[in-house]
């Protein structure tokens, strides 16, 4: 079975029509779903359910998809990745990390 991925007009990189630098070249799964969305918007415009965050507990599962190379990273592995991704290096947009909070659970 393949990946699913889905986003407004979205290319093959992952970049939607709300996030589409040349950085925006991932797409997360959300605690919710199986399917791997470009943003929180395009989850929000496309999918039939209200988004929940990957939970703490499964930051060592697969969440993080990189656009170039399909490489999927766990939570854990892109927190720390440096906005690049470790298997073919490309550049994560670091302003990403601004909407970690509608992601990835929280802690205080």
């Amino acid at each position: 079975m393949g990946i699913s991925i889905k986003g407004v007009d979205m290319d093959s990189q992952t970049r939607c029509k709300h996030y589409h630098s040349n950085e925006d070249v991932i797409a997360i799964r959300m605690g919710c779903c199986e399917t791997f969305y470009a943003c929180y918007k395009c989850h929000e415009e496309l999918s039939n359910h209200q988004a929940m965050s990957v939970k703490k507990t499964d930051f060592h599962q697969p969440h993080v998809l990189c656009g170039n190379c399909n490489y999927i990273l766990t939570v854990n592995e892109y927190i720390t990745s440096k906005y690049q991704c470790p298997h073919c290096r490309i550049a994560f947009n670091p302003n990403c990390s601004l909407h970690n909070h509608l992601y990835f659970e929280q802690t205080c």
